[in-house]
């Protein structure tokens, strides 16, 4: 009775230990001689695999933050859940089920040392549950690089400019689906666009759809906007200069998160990519794929 009790408690140590992923310091980062990178799956123009090869303005922060410690860059490709939570969850400080460590096989669950993309909001950083406890506690959001906007394209052949959404009572766009985009402009102007907005699986899909003629505008985040139309090139398809009325926050910090307990390596991030913005290498590297970059509002504000 006693050894089954005794190996009871073991397998409830063992379950506790292995149900949150271990981070990594940033000594434990540089003796490894390698930085593991959270990027997004398919998701140009920040990170996307062709031919085996990784691309991207997130990819190649990654290798900066690598070439900066003086490690290899290993890539830790993400795939969205539902909310920005779970994926800081699955890919920060726990980890997700399917996601072993190679390098480490007693360890059930693989976490990237530093995530790119994530919005920064102090807001959503010190969000409190129903009980008032903090509900990102083991994550710190830190070191904004870039701010992202909405951005609104259209068919130069279709629609001579956008001043208003007005046009989008009488002429389709493309948004993707359950985003920001898909909700405003099926709601706005008393839902008067509904039967106007067309759905799809992302920016790209709807930006086919306006080369193809089935909608005449996409709105999606700049940075795609910006990348899709380097991509296609010519004069048919423009950005837009409409705003978005009653759309609440249109502009948004984007940085990076690291596990609570790892705030050395964040800060050595954070160092990088101020030293980046201040010189201007931030705004080159956006450019190589015809991004707009835009500053961060911290040095907005001046500092």
């Amino acid at each position: 009775m006693k050894r089954c009790k005794a190996l009871g408690w073991l397998l409830a140590l063992c379950l506790l230990i292995g149900g949150q992923a271990q981070a990594r310091l940033y000594d434990d980062v540089i003796a490894s001689g390698y930085v593991r990178i959270g990027v997004y799956r398919d998701f140009p123009p920040y990170s996307w695999e062709q031919d085996g090869n990784a691309h991207g303005i997130d990819v190649a922060l990654g290798q900066a933050i690598a070439d900066a410690l003086g490690v290899e860059l290993r890539l830790h490709w993400m795939t969205p859940d539902e909310t920005l939570d779970d994926d800081l969850r699955n890919n920060v400080w726990k980890g997700h089920y399917l996601d072993k460590d190679e390098d480490n096989p007693l360890a059930l669950k693989n976490v990237a040392d530093v995530m790119l993309r994530v919005p920064y909001d102090r807001d959503f950083s010190y969000k409190r549950d129903a009980l008032g406890l903090l509900v990102n506690e083991l994550v710190v959001m830190m070191s904004p690089y870039h701010q992202e906007r909405w951005q609104l394209a259209f068919d130069t052949e279709k629609l001579d400019a956008v001043r208003t959404l007005a046009k989008f009572q009488y002429h389709p766009i493309g948004v993707e689906i359950d985003s920001l985009p898909a909700f405003y402009l099926t709601s706005a102007l008393q839902g008067r666009m509904r039967e106007q907005t067309h759905h799809y699986a992302n920016a790209r899909e709807a930006f086919a759809a306006m080369q193809q003629g089935r909608v005449s505008a996409v709105m999606a985040m700049r940075s795609e906007i910006d990348w899709l139309l380097h991509e296609t090139g010519g004069a048919r398809y423009r950005r837009a200069e409409n705003g978005f009325p009653a759309m609440g926050k249109q502009a948004w910090d984007i940085g990076i998160a690291v596990a609570e307990d790892s705030r050395d390596l964040g800060y050595a991030v954070e160092a990088l990519f101020d030293r980046m913005i201040r010189d201007g290498s931030m705004a080159q590297l956006f450019a190589r794929y015809g991004v707009t970059y835009e500053r961060p509002s911290l040095y907005m504000a001046g500092s």
